[in-house]
């Protein structure tokens, strides 16, 4: 495919043009002001498709990934700088080997509130709430798993880590990058906007006396899942319908993101 858009070489690695791109890692943990680094060619292109909720703002690419990049390339807005270096130049840029040859800047979408989500939702809409996931691989496998078992809304409490972290975005495939979301500033501030909006709230937990099979998939309902060890609090459980996965060997539970499949699988095989 032939390139209609301009190739910015970057030989320098501490060119200012490409200043949102150095040293990746470390950046990730100090936040980057309502943007994020998308990695990987699968991620870059949902970041530069329509279904994305996020608006991409420059690519860079390692030299030999320039043809196959050509289709995210082409689908970029109008002004979107596409800087291109050799892999040598580009590892130093990141700050580590980036073997992918892939990265974008991408800006987060603007924030929503969980009741304008719910509101929005139809009525026969499942949402996903996490508690306290501090993990992102974990935060990354429940926006992969909202999004293919068609859930409306990933909703969050403050003590979530942040799913716009690159790690997050990977393993979600990008997921990330286009499933509404939202914050609630305490777990019991989310509970009341779940309740106002008729939402049957499922609190997943090892010590629920009635299995998620019991369950059947029906009008709004919002999933429960807390950080792995801790769970979800007493008082969020007592709140809801508590349900479990029965197990045997001795286990009492699962990873979350794991969990998440299988509550999600219930929730919608029958709608």
């Amino acid at each position: 495919m032939r390139l209609k858009m301009t190739l910015i070489s970057i030989t320098d690695p501490d060119d200012p043009r490409v200043a949102a791109f150095r040293h990746v890692k470390e950046r990730d943990l100090t936040g980057r002001e309502g943007r994020f680094i998308a990695e990987g060619k699968g991620v870059v292109r949902i970041l530069v498709s329509p279904a994305s909720l996020c608006a991409p703002e420059s690519l860079l690419l390692a030299e030999n990934r320039i043809e196959t990049m050509a289709d995210a390339v082409a689908s970029l807005p109008g002004g979107a700088p596409v800087y291109v270096a050799t892999q040598g130049v580009l590892d130093v840029i990141a700050g580590f080997p980036l073997h992918r040859g892939v990265l974008a800047l991408g800006r987060k979408p603007p924030a929503r509130s969980v009741v304008d989500l719910l509101a929005a939702a139809p009525p026969q809409a499942v949402v996903v709430c996490v508690v306290g996931i501090g993990n992102h691989d974990n935060m990354g496998g429940l926006f992969r798993n909202a999004a293919a078992f068609g859930a409306h809304a990933v909703l969050m409490d403050a003590g979530c880590c942040d799913p716009f972290y690159r790690k997050a975005i990977r393993v979600s495939v990008g997921a990330v990058l286009r499933t509404p979301m939202a914050t609630a500033p305490s777990v019991g501030t989310l509970l009341d906007d779940l309740e106002a909006a008729g939402f049957e709230t499922l609190a997943l937990t090892p010590s629920a006396a009635q299995p998620l099979s019991a369950v059947r998939g029906s009008g709004r309902q919002a999933l429960l899942l807390g950080s792995e060890g801790p769970g979800l609090p007493e008082a969020v459980i007592r709140r809801c319908r508590a349900v479990g996965v029965p197990m045997v060997g001795g286990f009492d539970s699962l990873n979350v993101a794991v969990t998440s499949a299988i509550a999600l699988h219930q929730l919608t095989q029958f709608r």
